[in-house]
């Protein structure tokens, strides 16, 4: 007896079994009714091409018309890493063409948690994940839960916010990254030779990313150069004539000062007050972050080294973890770690 091919076409209620979702869910999905998050309407799909439910061909069209919507939420100011970070989403649109995704950036304004707070949970509701530079604060803790809630993944990025409830972090290991300036400096200074000042200036403490630099500069420091005296951290809120009006009261205060790190962004303005003092090539300068500006430093010998990271690799390792979630896998499946870079004049790429 012939079987009619008919009867054998899957229901709605196995599409809904298979794919762990309501029957009502099912209907919203393939009738294209609003109302279903895009992973799961990927799941209905899926499941209904397995059952040969639908035409491949159909399956496939109705995928593509929903790109995965990314937010990345960046603080505003004039720290140009973190802006060339920015920049990058708008000419890698090509790079991202495979993972399925439209990215946007937006700023917040820096140091401010509550707008941050406010900021990531208004993104929240019009993207499918956002990647965000942490500040460390109780109102951006709770947004992120909130997210999480909501079945929204955050990342955070540069910065984290260890403890809370984000699916991963993307950036240099800091305490490594200030170890390795504390290095730096001691060797730069000669430092087991002769006692010397140094100095740190930091975008602000809100960032762990600057507190966990800030804890690896000192344990060097007091580790292998017991020589070297630290004379207090300023704050520069990543602003140029800030750092430039630390850097001169500094360099005021202590006459024989021969090291200052700069934590955070806005090398510029540590370098400005350097040259203008005439103590460029005689204090040793580290900082952060390889930009247009903090190479000419490295050129012109005012700075003597840069820690850094690219920033297309920390963008393309956010959508790598975000395409991973929206595909049940592990966040980090292949994904590298951020490698810390240490630039120099010499070796500028």
């Amino acid at each position: 007896m012939r079987v009619d091919p008919k009867a054998q076409r899957a229901r709605v209620a196995d599409i809904a079994r298979a794919a762990k979702v309501s029957t009502a869910t099912v209907d919203r999905v393939l009738h294209r009714r609003p109302g279903v998050r895009d992973a799961t309407a990927q799941k209905v799909l899926k499941a209904a091409a397995e059952l040969d439910y639908l035409p491949e061909t159909g399956v496939y069209a109705a995928l593509a018309a929903a790109p995965m919507r990314l937010g990345f939420l960046l603080p505003d100011g004039n720290n140009r890493f973190i802006r060339m970070l920015g920049d990058t989403l708008d000419y890698s649109q090509e790079q991202l063409a495979p993972f399925h995704v439209k990215c946007r950036s937006e700023q917040f304004e820096s140091f401010n948690p509550q707008q941050l707070a406010a900021r990531l949970l208004r993104l929240g509701e019009r993207c499918d994940g956002v990647a965000f530079m942490a500040l460390e604060h109780p109102v951006v803790r709770e947004a992120v839960a909130q997210l999480a809630e909501r079945g929204v993944p955050t990342i955070t990025l540069i910065s984290d916010l260890a403890g809370s409830r984000r699916a991963a972090y993307v950036g240099l290991d800091n305490r490594a990254a200030g170890r390795t300036a504390g290095y730096l400096v001691g060797r730069f200074i000669g430092a087991g030779t002769r006692a010397a000042k140094v100095a740190l200036i930091a975008g602000s403490r809100s960032y762990s990313a600057h507190e966990e630099r800030e804890a690896g500069f000192l344990h060097v420091i007091e580790e292998m150069f017991p020589a070297l005296q630290v004379v207090g951290l300023r704050e520069g809120h990543d602003d140029a004539q800030k750092n430039y009006v630390q850097t001169r009261t500094l360099l005021e205060q202590y006459p024989d000062l021969a090291g200052i790190y700069n934590i955070g962004g806005a090398s510029d303005g540590v370098a400005r007050a350097l040259k203008e003092t005439g103590r460029a090539h005689k204090v040793v300068f580290i900082g952060h972050g390889l930009t247009p500006d903090t190479r000419a430093m490295l050129i012109d010998g005012s700075m003597d080294a840069v820690i850094t990271q690219s920033p297309q690799a920390a963008m393309m390792s956010c959508v790598r973890i975000f395409t991973n979630l929206r595909e049940k896998r592990d966040a980090m499946l292949g994904v590298d770690p951020a490698r810390t870079l240490v630039i120099f004049r010499e070796n500028l790429p």
